[in-house]
Parts: C-alpha cells; sequence; structure tokens
C-alpha cells in the first residue's frame, strides 16, 4: 500500500522540513501565554522563568523568545553558562532601567525552579517559574497552519494518485516538495545561528 508523509510537529524539528505543521499555532499559543505573565512581572517587578516545549529542539523557544523579547533564551543547541547568559544580562539590562525580565528555556534545558531560585539569590529580583506545559499543544489552529496543512494534504494525495509512496511531503524555501522517506531520514538539520545571535543583541 503506497504510503505518503506529513509532518505534523509543534517542535518543528522534522530535519526535511523548515516548516511542520501545527508549529505556528503553539508559537502564537506560547506568545499569547507569556504576554500575559508579562503582565504580572511588569507590575511586580519580577523575573519570569518560562519553560517551553521542543524536546531536545530549541526551535519553539528561540522563536517564541524573539517574539516576546525574552532577556535570556536558553535551548539545547548552544551551549550556556548560566552566569554570563543570564545572570549577567539581567544585571546589565537592569542599568538601562528595566525591572522586570522574562528567560525562555526550552524543555530539553528543564531545571527551571532551580534556575528561578538562582537568578533570585544572585540578583534579588524576586523571580518565578512556570512550566507552559500541554495546553501549547492545542487550541485553534492559526491561518498558516490551515493553509500549509492543506498545501500538504493536496500534495500528497497528487502523490498517491500517480501511484507514488515512500515518500515525505516538506517545506522548504517556502515550497512544497516531497523526498524519498530514506532520504529524508538522512537529512540534518541546525538551528539558525545567526537568528540565535540576533535574539540577544537585540534584547537587552
Amino acid at each position: 500500500m503506497p504510503c505518503v508523509g506529513i509532518p505534523g510537529t509543534i517542535d518543528n524539528d522534522i530535519a526535511c522540513c523548515d516548516y511542520t505543521i501545527g508549529y505556528d499555532t503553539c508559537l502564537n499559543t506560547i506568545m499569547e501565554m507569556v504576554d500575559r505573565i508579562r503582565d504580572t512581572a511588569e507590575s511586580h517587578d519580577r523575573c519570569s522563568v518560562i519553560e517551553v516545549m521542543g524536546r531536545s529542539a530549541g526551535y519553539l523557544a528561540l522563536n517564541a523568545g524573539i517574539a516576546v523579547g525574552a532577556t535570556a533564551i536558553l535551548i539545547p543547541e548552544v551551549s550556556f553558562n548560566i552566569e554570563e547568559h543570564v545572570i549577567e544580562r539581567i544585571r546589565r539590562t537592569q542599568k538601562t532601567g528595566k525591572r522586570h525580565f522574562i528567560i525562555i528555556v526550552a524543555e530539553g534545558i528543564g531545571g527551571v525552579e532551580e534556575l528561578a531560585t538562582r537568578i533570585q539569590a544572585q540578583t534579588e529580583v524576586e523571580t518565578r517559574a512556570t512550566v507552559l506545559g500541554h495546553v501549547q499543544r492545542g487550541g485553534s489552529p492559526t491561518v498558516r497552519d490551515r493553509v500549509v496543512a492543506s498545501q500538504m494534504g493536496y500534495k500528497a494525495v497528487q502523490l498517491l494518485m500517480k501511484g507514488m509512496g515512500n515518500r515525505v511531503v516538506a517545506m522548504q524555501k517556502d515550497e512544497i516538495v516531497d523526498f524519498d522517506i530514506y532520504q529524508a531520514l538522512n537529512m540534518s538539520k541546525c538551528i539558525d545561528m545567526d537568528l540565535y545571535k540576533m535574539a540577544h543583541e537585540i534584547s537587552i
């Protein structure tokens, strides 16, 4: 029986794809929740350490962190030092007059409670940890997810009507393409380091 795979995961961690179904919906959910948390952080001069999903992939954390203006973003793909990449960044940001902070941590990093305790001890800024959890996986799909899902489903049906199987539908450079499943499984995907660098340059 010919089969065609379609990439559906909020983590956006399938190697052959630039974009997977569910990713945009999850990002928007994270953004809305962090915006709500920020209201309290701002009114109480707090630091909020927020864990987002992604397992061992930092795509959600990186892009959500940019969207919400996080002071620091911790992802599994990039090694970090808490003192340098979190504590010192908070201190530098304090010099600009800012009194509330958002730290985004990918699920694969974990330890948000311990990190919050350390931040509070070293900066004297009241700090709370929040794990957003599975609420990130639900909700009404965004327009982008609905359109991309329709495009990918259409492409899959076209392939099947031609009798083609063992294929994977993907999006690359905003185009819907397909690969042999074994070729797709042997591909690799890396975090955008230019985007990561930009995120931290604009956050202070």
